[in-house]
């Protein structure tokens, strides 16, 4: 990097961090609210400095989700949350933001009260009954700032933008009291596995908190329950009958809180819930073309969803408690690598697991299968397909690293549905499905074809897992197609044709030297794989064939300078990110020797702009998965670093207010079109070696 880029760095950073408040680590484009799930996703657009309380939060999309926040002390009440506007409120002031790998942490000054909003949405990989529940929480505590002591309330409330994504929409409610009070909102007419706007058009949205003789609570006309706290601290404890459309005198779905008197100790915190539900979730493709219903996988311990908000409701300090230890786990083993990869992975842990879904199937009897679980990934912001094979590779680093078994789950559905032998083609499935979440196969065989990338993904991902995870089932079951997708490789591996690969808004281009090593190392994956299985023959002749392969490989991707590897054969004015040997150092498959990965690194010191390295020689952009996949197979920690500190200067940079995107501009960190998408879980790459 030139001295040029280096100035140009660090004006950005002075920039980025020019807010009003304390931002730790840095302040993102868009922070993570209530994120779990493809339709439990709502983020604060915070772009160069909006605070918590100066915009609506958003869904993933940027349509608006209502969620309103007021604190009233001593009489006067200020907005903490979201961006009503109603008569008789002050604003709070934000004081500080910081984030974690699954909490978003606000303290906003109201007078002389600061106001504590924690938005925790919990990553449980090791535990699939916690990691499939589709629900958060905000937890609010008060305490006084200038040593008295002070009468406080506090009011959250929801809107019916939370069940659709046309607010022409008609909604009905209901208010459940009892130990726990809550709001749930639903389409008055419901379609199943139907999306508007990505939002699904399906189930019910759930708000609620525990119940005390301090709490109230009210639904009706946004400006009225509004004006109801804001003027007299207390609801009125009354439902409104009139349902109607979302946007016809926005009905909302409000508590209320007596906090008592606030000193000078922090108060207990005050917790809600809010969550999103359907059932069934998924349709999934089985034999004979028959669509198999499937449900979250919660369903397996709770009877009712009400059941299940108590349960959830009461674990808050248990949560918090692993929630920490997680946060704590990462930004640990992080931090060994260098302070801003810690903050780049803490910001991608929601985002990548918000894509996803666990689920099961029903027994004949009606029972539940727990024997039958399977994974469900939207790919979110692209083209919305079911578990795109090329969107589960970038993203797999942060399954290996948390817990290969969810990864199992991931690839289950794909082998399943190719070994009923439905899809036609000769090659690995591009997806489970068009739009999630339909999960209903590619029968015709018409799915986005990227046959040497798909191929190559699900032999790469598959013994992956199994080297990971010491688990042979994937292998044992499935050894017929990741034989037939190892032919097609040794077919079609060495002298690409003229395809697509993950990057397809690049277009196609023959002969690409990334694919070609994407295909190499599938077929040395496949000998190692024979070699578990103990199959001799087929393991030396995989073998045989990578080390014929290779020398070629590099013969006609190699500049005649000997400087780089070209982007295609031949083309010896290109190069691009050699992403692809990360599945090397991964595997350990040693495939391509030590001299290439010098000679890349060597080289991309040379090419950096100020967000990055291109991701080739075509256009200026990169993405941020890809980035980090280059950067873990480095061989100094000079020009590693060059690659992480890049892409977190892209995320700091305040020039966005979306969930952050992938796929950018490596000359001013403009996003390219991508946001919220699960390939954020690439980031873990080197964590995942």
């Amino acid at each position: 990097m030139d001295l040029t880029n280096f100035l140009s760095l660090a004006i950005l950073v002075l920039a980025a961090s020019a807010v009003s408040w304390d931002a730790t680590p840095f302040n993102p484009a868009s922070v993570p609210l209530a994120v779990r799930s493809p339709y439990l996703s709502a983020w604060l657009p915070q772009g160069a400095g909006t605070p918590l309380n100066g915009a609506w939060p958003q869904f993933w999309t940027g349509s608006i989700l209502g969620w309103a926040g007021y604190i009233r002390v001593d009489g006067d009440t200020y907005t903490f949350l979201g961006d009503p506007v109603v008569a008789g409120a002050k604003s709070a002031v934000q004081k500080s933001l910081e984030f974690t790998s699954t909490q978003s942490i606000f303290v906003m000054t109201a007078g002389p009260v600061d106001i504590n909003v924690n938005f925790l949405s919990p990553v449980e990989p090791t535990d699939l009954l916690r990691q499939s529940i589709p629900f958060s929480y905000l937890a609010l505590s008060a305490v006084s700032n200038d040593g008295g002591s002070h009468n406080v309330s506090v009011y959250t409330d929801i809107s019916a933008e939370w069940v659709s994504g046309d607010d022409s929409l008609t909604v009905n409610w209901t208010t459940t009291t009892g130990n726990i009070l809550t709001h749930q909102v639903m389409l008055e007419n419901q379609e199943l596995f139907t999306e508007h706007s990505d939002h699904i058009q399906q189930g019910a949205a759930y708000y609620s908190t525990l119940n005390s003789s301090s709490v109230t609570y009210q639904t009706g006309q946004d400006a009225v329950v509004r004006a109801q706290f804001i003027n007299n601290g207390v609801l009125a404890n009354t439902e409104d009958p009139n349902f109607r459309a979302v946007s016809d005198n926005w009905p909302v779905f409000a508590f209320a809180h007596d906090l008592g008197i606030v000193s000078t100790i922090a108060t207990a915190p005050v917790i809600y819930t809010v969550g999103h539900v359907r059932d069934p979730a998924i349709q999934y493709i089985v034999a004979n073309d028959v669509y198999q219903p499937r449900s979250v996988y919660f369903w397996s311990a709770y009877s009712s969803v009400a059941d299940l908000i108590s349960d959830f409701v009461v674990d808050y300090s248990a949560a918090l408690g692993r929630a920490q230890a997680f946060d704590q786990k990462v930004q640990s083993d992080a931090s060994a690598i260098s302070s801003n990869y810690a903050n780049v992975v803490a910001l991608s842990v929601r985002q990548a697991f918000g894509a996803l879904e666990l689920t099961l199937s029903k027994n004949s009897d009606g029972s539940w299968n727990t024997d039958d679980i399977l994974m469900f990934l939207k790919e979110i912001s692209s083209d919305g397909n079911v578990n795109t094979v090329d969107v589960i590779m970038p993203a797999w680093p942060v399954l290996l690293y948390t817990n290969p078994t969810l990864g199992k789950y991931l690839l289950l559905g794909l082998l399943e549905y190719q070994a009923t032998g439905q899809y036609p083609n000769a090659w690995a499935a591009h997806d489970l499905g068009s739009s999630y979440p339909n999960a209903t196969g590619h029968n015709a065989g018409n799915d986005e074809a990227m046959p040497l990338e798909e191929c190559g993904n699900m032999l790469i991902m598959v013994l992956s897992y199994t080297q990971k995870s010491n688990d042979v089932s994937l292998i044992t079951q499935y050894t017929d197609l990741l034989n037939q997708w190892t032919g097609y490789l040794v077919a079609e591996a060495l002298i690409p044709a003229n395809q697509i690969s993950t990057d397809d808004f690049a277009g196609a281009l023959a002969n690409q030297t990334n694919l070609a090593i994407k295909g190499v190392i599938g077929i040395q994956a496949m000998s190692v794989i024979s070699s578990i299985l103990g199959n001799a023959v087929d393991q030396q002749n995989y073998s045989s064939i990578v080390q014929r392969y290779v020398p070629q490989i590099l013969d006609y991707a190699t500049s005649s300078d000997g400087l780089h590897l070209t982007l295609n054969y031949g083309n010896e004015s290109s190069w691009g990110l050699s992403y692809n040997l990360y599945a090397d150092k991964l595997l350990g498959t040693n495939v391509f020797p030590e001299s290439v990965y010098d000679m890349q690194t060597a080289w991309y010191a040379t090419v950096v702009n100020t967000y990055g390295v291109p991701l080739d020689t075509r256009h200026t952009y990169t993405k941020s998965d890809w980035e980090l996949w280059t950067a873990a197979i480095m061989t100094n920690t000079t020009t590693r670093d060059i690659f992480i500190d890049s892409v977190y200067q892209y995320a700091a940079d305040g020039e966005s207010h979306q969930p952050l995107g992938d796929w950018y501009e490596t000359l001013n960190g403009a996003v390219d079109g991508f946001r919220a998408r699960p390939v954020v879980g690439g980031h873990f790459a080197l964590l995942a070696l």
